[in-house]
């Protein structure tokens, strides 16, 4: 009896530690004030109501803060990270794209609880549209837009943006669960080659090797050189054997040579 009762009392502090809570949700452009906040989204992460802060600050939270979103009524569920505490109580602002993985509409209930994800040390993406394997590193676009993000969860399309132009990629694999954190880690993201659409392939550009101290040529230093003074020294070239041939012809005619001659000729009277 005795043993019941502690394991009763560790099962409900188990649950007073976990945040769980439903909000009504809506997209960034929703969200009302002078601020623009496009940049909610460029991420994986949401605005919550200051009383989930207040909430969360009581409980045994393990940072960083990891959300498990869920859609109950479609069964589909993506996890994020948390940007802000300052959306209306009972409501929370969330990307557009991650409404679409969720299949939810402007004020559609979402259950929000917190979660431990573990660290991610691999992840797989695929471009939705060939335009993305036109960038000229994609690995870089992606891996810098993915410092906006939490979390990754396997099966969700995400989008990112680049040169005012929003790329979609599906998360095809995650590595070691389905859900995994991305805050400080490293991680292996898009490797290999991609593959496009219309049957064409483009591989990532290898880093270029190392210099040896000894392939390093050294010039002379300019010695005249004076603070605010910008010097461009160009290699002289000679002129075309053509345009200097030219240029003496020019330099060697002398206009108006020669006697002139006159209408009347001397010595005749009028």
């Amino acid at each position: 009896m005795f043993s019941f009762h502690v394991f009763d009392h560790q099962l409900a502090r188990g649950f007073q530690n976990r945040f769980s809570t439903q909000y009504r949700c809506y997209s960034v452009s929703m969200l009302a004030g002078p601020n623009d906040r496009s940049d909610v989204e460029k991420g994986g992460k949401i605005i919550m109501p200051p009383s989930a802060l207040d909430q969360l600050s009581r409980l045994n939270i393990t940072y960083p803060m990891l959300f498990k979103l869920t859609n109950k009524n479609s069964d589909r569920m993506t996890h994020c990270g948390v940007l802000e505490f300052v959306a209306d109580e009972g409501i929370c602002y969330l990307p557009h794209w991650m409404m679409q993985n969720l299949l939810l509409e402007e004020g559609g209930l979402v259950q929000v609880e917190s979660v431990n994800l573990m660290v991610a040390t691999y992840s797989k993406f695929q471009p939705q549209s060939p335009d993305f394997l036109d960038i000229t590193n994609p690995k870089a676009v992606l891996e810098n837009a993915l410092r906006n993000f939490a979390c990754l969860t396997t099966g969700d399309v995400i989008a990112i943006n680049y040169n005012e132009k929003i790329y979609e990629l599906r998360v095809m694999e995650t590595k070691p669960d389905k859900a995994v954190s991305i805050i400080e880690c490293d991680m292996n993201a898009f490797t290999g080659s991609g593959n496009r659409l219309d049957g064409k392939t483009k591989g990532i550009e290898p880093s270029p090797a190392p210099l040896a101290p000894s392939d390093i040529k050294r010039g002379i230093p300019n010695y005249d050189f004076k603070i605010g003074r910008i010097t461009f020294i160009r290699n002289s070239r000679p002129l075309p054997r053509k345009i200097v041939d030219d240029d003496d012809a020019i330099n060697r005619f002398i206009a108006f040579s020669g006697q002139g001659q006159s209408l009347r000729k001397k010595g005749r009277k009028p």
